[in-house]
């Protein structure tokens, strides 16, 4: 009778290979020696040809990095962030505006050309962008050395060596970028191909963003700049306008958070837009703004003393000077006091207050303010204001209501700051400020007219031309503007830029807000009117409702006794009567 063996007592299981009949017998003495030597002979065999293997491996990846159908060696380049010859741009909050990336450029030796005309064929079908002429011309030429497309894609670098044509290589170069395309356009601006800044903070600032390593920090807010730029593009729509323009500036600092000019382009690609897409409307454009400018005429006479809130001047009829007809546009046909001038935006009323200063004395007030001379900001695009050549008594006096002198808004919205903010005038700037470093501040005119102002500024919103600005609970205060805008020898009644001025908190003035747009059409909604009022003051409304969370203002109740009192005007008048509080 056979016997089972039992699984674990198998005498063939391998991991108790033992003597008998599965298996031989150990080695013993010089033969079991030689066999461990030729063991371990075979392993420091193995582990050299390995080590060889892995050396000659990474040389040709060094060397080749991509070998072609045809034997051709084409130089692979990693596209990526690399280490920068040039700084980031960011706003504020750190949000990245621009950036350098690694970008592969093309070039060829026309000496390793097979077949240039083929060649040429064949690259501009991956490259359409490419002249197959030129490209042509340049293969076929004796010189060992031509450009043929700088900064290419991952994607046009890895068609191109697909094609797997000798004579093509790739050289390392560096690309600006801008993630946030078209929002900070005329802020940022531009890089050339060689990386040298071409406008904006790019070319304002190219020999600091060459030098240094750190981010350039900016004054603006991404969050803000989007808001506004917008609200811009819906007015734009709404009243078929050929371009607008926007402002939004820290009247305590002249930080400017916010700059936007329609129509704009995409600064990764500057050349796909029209050339006027590239002009600055807040920093280059010059222009006669209106109404606003009677916040200047309006505080000059008060802080010069030559008139005050309880005075005012014969508005009944239209003044003739000269061949000039000085009219208002909201007629009263009557005395008007101070107050009542500037919230029904009387013409007659600023000239003839403008006239009580005198021409010497506007100007030195008008150049105080900065209004006289190209403003210092961080852009090179920046324009003069255009004056008059000689200032007579009619220039004295349409200059009073906003024609006859062209100015930047930028330039605006420095001058209402140092209106607003107790009379002192900041420089406005790009940079952000440094918290432990106050930013410095001339002292323009008194903290007395400047409260004066502020109760102005309120009436227009409240009772006056700027009543759309209204924002419940932000207190916006404003002057509305609408001008004609030149056109030959005269002006063009149907060619306007209606603008609107804004500071909010009004009682604690916090930030400045300017929408203008340029050549609006009135429609249904506006009854035809394409006024300032109208076209613009909706636009800061809704700036300043979506802004106000985001820089730290928080909503008030307008109707509190203590906001009230500190916003009165008292008109003039048997019964005493008050506006700005009823």
């Amino acid at each position: 009778m056979s016997k089972t063996v039992p699984r674990d007592e198998n005498p063939c299981r391998p991991r108790h290979f033992r003597p008998g009949p599965c298996g031989p017998a150990p080695q013993e003495g010089p033969a079991k020696h030689s066999l461990e030597m030729s063991h371990t002979r075979l392993i420091i065999t193995g582990a050299l040809l390995g080590l060889a293997f892995l050396v000659i491996g990474a040389r040709l990846v060094e060397v080749a990095g991509f070998k072609a159908g045809d034997g051709r060696q084409v130089r692979a380049v990693p596209v990526g962030r690399i280490e920068a010859s040039r700084a980031d741009i960011v706003d504020r909050n750190g949000a990245l505006l621009a950036t350098t990336l690694a970008a592969p450029s093309l070039y060829a030796n026309p000496k390793q050309m097979l077949d240039p005309r083929d060649a040429a064929h064949k690259l501009v079908g991956v490259l359409p962008d490419l002249s197959e002429g030129e490209v042509y011309a340049k293969l076929a030429s004796d010189k060992s050395f031509v450009w043929l497309k700088r900064q290419l894609t991952p994607r046009q670098m890895a068609a191109v060596n697909r094609l797997g044509i000798p004579g093509f290589e790739f050289q390392d170069e560096e690309k600006r970028i801008y993630p946030q395309g078209n929002a900070f356009a005329h802020v940022v601006g531009f890089a050339g191909i060689d990386n040298k800044g071409q406008a904006g903070i790019e070319r304002g600032f190219d020999d600091v963003l060459r030098g240094r390593k750190q981010p350039l920090e900016l004054a603006v807010d991404l969050r803000v700049q989007a808001i506004l730029r917008d609200e811009i593009v819906k007015q734009m729509t709404q009243f078929r306008a050929a371009g607008g323009s926007g402002i939004i500036m820290n009247v305590n600092t002249g930080e400017v958070l916010a700059l936007v000019s329609l129509p704009d382009f995409d600064p990764n690609d500057p050349g796909a837009s029209p050339a006027g897409n590239l002009f600055n409307r807040v920093t280059l454009g010059t222009y006669e703004i209106g109404s606003v400018f009677k916040i200047f005429t309006t505080a000059m006479a008060l802080d010069a003393h030559v008139t005050s809130m309880t005075g005012g001047y014969d508005a009944s009829h239209p003044i003739q000077i000269d061949r000039f007809t000085i009219h208002d546009d909201h007629a009263q046909n009557r005395w008007l006091s101070v107050p009542e001038i500037f919230m029904y935006s009387s013409n007659i009323g600023a000239a003839k207050m403008a006239l009580d200063v005198g021409g010497d004395r506007q100007r030195e007030f008008l150049g105080r303010l900065g209004l006289l001379k190209a403003p210092s900001f961080e852009l090179p695009e920046i324009a003069a204001p255009l004056l008059p050549s000689v200032w007579r008594p009619i220039n004295t006096m349409t200059i009073g209501f906003g024609h006859g002198i062209s100015v930047s808004p930028l330039q605006i919205a420095s001058a209402v700051g140092a209106v607003v903010n107790g009379g002192r005038l900041y420089r406005a700037t790009l940079l952000k400020s440094p918290k432990d470093q106050p930013a410095t501040a001339t002292q323009v005119l008194s903290a007395g007219t400047s409260v004066e102002l502020r109760k102005l500024l309120r009436l227009v919103v409240e009772k006056g031309t700027g009543k759309m600005a209204e924002a419940p609970g932000y207190l916006v205060g404003g002057k509305t503007g609408t001008a004609e805008k030149v056109s030959g020898k005269g002006y063009n009644t149907k060619s306007l830029i209606s603008s609107f001025a804004g500071v909010f908190p009004i009682n604690d003035p916090r930030f400045f807000v300017m929408i203008s747009i340029d050549e609006p059409h009135g429609d249904k909604a506006s009854f035809g009117y394409a006024t300032g009022g109208w076209v613009a003051a909706p636009g800061v409304s809704r700036t300043v409702s979506r802004m106000a969370s985001l820089v730290g203002i928080q909503p008030v109740d307008e109707n509190s006794p203590e906001i009230r009192r500190s916003l009165l005007v008292t008109l003039p008048g048997p019964a005493g009567r008050k506006l700005a509080s009823n």
